[in-house]
């Protein structure tokens, strides 16, 4: 053999000489230290894949090298992103692709033309892209990393379900002094349809007062957050916001909840006294929910003591003095009730002084999407999970429905949907088949779009309203008209409106 022979190739002198033996060099590593390697041209096909990623080919479906190239990259490899690689020329370093062959942690890389510059090659137009295979079965080749990452959402998930229970649990929602105070406000009850405005503007009134107020309304329609905003709202806002479901309270400790107990008053009873929820209430609101529930026997008590304004704690012989304004709320119907004699007449005209209906979901249904998006918020605040999207026909297939629980059942619903889909966008075919999982015994169709179906609501909605409503609002309405006509000059406007100039006045000074 020759000396000639036997010396090893010469390697390149210039840059470019041995840039290009670089690119090869690294090419051929990452095809051989790779658990597959795959490229594709600038039409995003399939041009050339490597022996290890021939393996992947059967779970994938195809039986051929053959069958594989020369399809489209992302008809042959799901939920793939080398589409994006092309289009935007960004390389995706690290990545995790699962689909029918695995879980993989891949690698895409954008390849580009060389075009001379005044300085040498410069990279030009995006001509393909690498896929790169780097670990298969991650859960084991990784695990260490994993692992760690796994305790870090955790300890991250725990830490947002605490901020949101914190958030939205009353013990936590204390002034200065230790006390609860109100959590919400108008803002809270959301909704700009017709009865949701209504509402709202008969509750705004009711807090200018110190009369009790009684909040009539189906169950989960907002009854609770209406009292808060009231109290939130009244010139009792300072004062405490202390409420007790009577439901929710045995009949035989209600009377001790309600007037509290005198020390020593039964055996077992604490030595201290312990204050009721009327003197608790002192200086600010005090609410009833289900006021229907409560029992006979202790609603003249309460009659009582709404008209005398104080109690008697329970084993004491004193009269305690106390000042709270009492929002009451049911979902039953009191003057039924009244008739049948399991509700005194006398204290349902004491508590119903001004009373506010809370319209349930099926007379606000184009508040449906607002509320989709604020419980979806929340939803994902707590679970620390994307909140789901529901698509236009979804949320039309969710206004056609009755809602017999209203907001609750709507929350409820949204929740099954966002455990049982795969997917983060909801469409109505996945809604429906989620509705009828849940246990929806009749699913209403949607007849009409979903504009028409929500102004239709509207309409019928807004005319459900007290005949003197409806003409003050047309009178208010056609004033504004008039003076915007004739540029505020009101003796034109009520020439053009065919009034005197004095009502004219009266109406501007008086809108109610």
């Amino acid at each position: 053999m020759s000396p000639a022979a036997a010396a090893p190739p010469a390697l390149p002198l210039d840059a470019e000489g041995i840039l290009a033996l670089a690119a090869r060099s690294m090419f051929h590593l990452f095809s051989s230290i790779s658990q597959g390697m795959f490229l594709v041209d600038r039409g995003g096909r399939i041009v050339w894949v490597n022996e290890g990623y021939r393996r992947f080919l059967p779970a994938l479906g195809f039986s051929s090298i053959d069958q594989f190239l020369g399809h489209l990259v992302e008809d042959v490899i799901p939920n793939t992103q080398m589409r994006r690689v092309l289009e935007t020329g960004e390389p995706i370093l690290i990545d995790l692709l699962t689909n029918k062959a695995g879980t993989f942690v891949v690698s895409r890389i954008p390849l580009r033309e060389e075009r001379e510059g005044e300085a040498g090659a410069v990279p030009g137009e995006v001509i393909g892209a690498i896929g790169i295979v780097l670990f298969d079965h991650p859960e084991t080749t990784l695990q260490p990393l994993i692992s760690k990452f796994a305790l870090l959402q955790r300890d991250l998930d725990d830490a947002r379900r605490e901020l949101a229970s914190q958030r939205n649990n009353p013990l936590y929602q204390q002034s200065a002094d230790g006390q609860r105070r109100s959590k919400y406000t108008f803002a809270s009850f959301i909704g700009s349809s017709p009865a949701a405005v209504e509402v709202k503007r008969h509750a705004r009134r009711a807090a200018q007062s110190s009369s009790p107020v009684l909040l009539l309304g189906e169950t989960g329609t907002g009854k609770e957050l209406l009292a808060h905003a009231i109290h939130a709202a009244s010139a009792r806002a300072g004062g405490l916001f202390v409420s007790v479901n009577i439901a929710a309270v045995p009949d035989t400790l209600l009377e001790a909840e309600f007037f509290g107990v005198a020390p020593g008053a039964f055996t077992g009873a604490d030595r201290k006294a312990r204050e009721g929820k009327f003197k608790l209430a002192d200086g600010g609101t005090l609410f009833l929910d289900e006021i229907g529930d409560m029992p006979l026997g202790l609603q003249a008590k309460l009659l009582r003591a709404l008209q005398e304004g104080e109690i008697e704690p329970l084993g004491s012989n004193k009269l305690v003095p106390f000042d709270a304004r009492v929002i009451a709320a049911t979902s039953r119907d009191l003057a039924a009730l009244v008739r049948e004699g399991r509700f005194r007449e006398d204290l349902y005209y004491r508590l119903n002084v001004l009373p506010v209906r809370v319209p349930p979901l099926r007379e606000r249904r184009a508040d449906i999407p607002a509320l989709v998006e604020v419980l979806g918020e929340d939803m994902a605040l707590r679970s620390g999970e994307a909140p789901p999207e529901l698509t236009p026909d979804a949320l039309a297939l969710l206004a056609a429905q009755h809602w017999r629980g209203n907001i609750r059942e709507l929350r409820n619903v949204l929740e099954q949907v966002t455990m049982r889909s795969d997917s983060q966008r909801i469409d109505a075919v996945q809604l429906e088949r989620i509705l009828r999982e849940a246990g929806q015994e009749k699913i209403a169709t949607p007849s009409k779009s979903p504009a028409t179906a929500v102004s239709e609501a509207d309409e019928s909605a807004a005319l459900l309203r007290p005949l003197a409503q409806q003409v003050a609002e047309l009178e208010r309405r056609a004033i504004a008209a008039a003076m915007a006509s004739t540029g505020g000059n009101k003796l034109a406007s009520s020439r053009l409106l065919g009034i005197s100039r004095a009502t004219l006045y009266e109406r501007l000074e008086n809108p109610d």
